[in-house]
């Protein structure tokens, strides 16, 4: 999908809706969408639900699961159980909007196909990070900032900028 597709169909969406509900109020921001967008590019290239080339590796393991290549607890980095223990209210709100259990299991498997949860559970865990969001065109801070949540087991910093420069134009500015 290419990023202005994904922007205008997951993101925009999703990220309205969250900073426009009275019971989630997550606010939103030019440097949120961005950062958004960015994590989505580096972690999925904005195609890929299912972690790629997993079961080569790891024959037990089912891998990330969507966009954002959320994690159980039980298989990887603690991402989506951050947001669960963080964001219990904010989240519980999203999962009765799309009737989905808040149970880690649950979520792990529903995030591989529902965008708008998937995109929600993004923007959850950055917003539970204690530091503001690194302003718009400060790349190397959002890099740090998507380590700090993420905690890619394999980052790859030489195609961050690139995708950050992906979601700015898909973002507008």
């Amino acid at each position: 999908m290419t990023p202005e597709n994904f922007y205008a169909r997951i993101v925009n969406p999703c990220l309205d809706y969250m900073a426009t509900s009275p019971t989630i109020a997550v606010p939103r921001s030019k440097a949120a969408d961005i950062l958004v967008m960015t994590i989505a590019g580096q972690e999925s290239r904005w195609e890929h639900r299912r972690q790629i080339g997993i079961g080569q590796y790891y024959p037990q393991s089912v891998g990330a699961r969507g966009y954002w290549q959320f994690e159980s607890t039980w298989g990887g980095p603690v991402a989506l159980n951050d947001v669960i223990q963080k964001a219990p209210a904010q989240l519980a709100v999203v999962c009765k909007m799309l009737e989905i259990p808040t149970d880690e299991l649950a979520l792990y498997e529903a995030c591989a196909w529902n965008d708008m949860l998937a995109c929600a559970l993004a923007r959850l865990n950055l917003w539970i990070h204690p530091a503001p969001l690194p302003a718009v065109g400060a790349k190397e801070a959002a890099w740090q900032y998507y380590i700090a949540q993420w905690k890619p087991g394999a980052p790859h910093r030489h195609t961050w900028d690139g995708y950050y420069d992906q979601a700015v134009a898909a973002v507008g500015t």
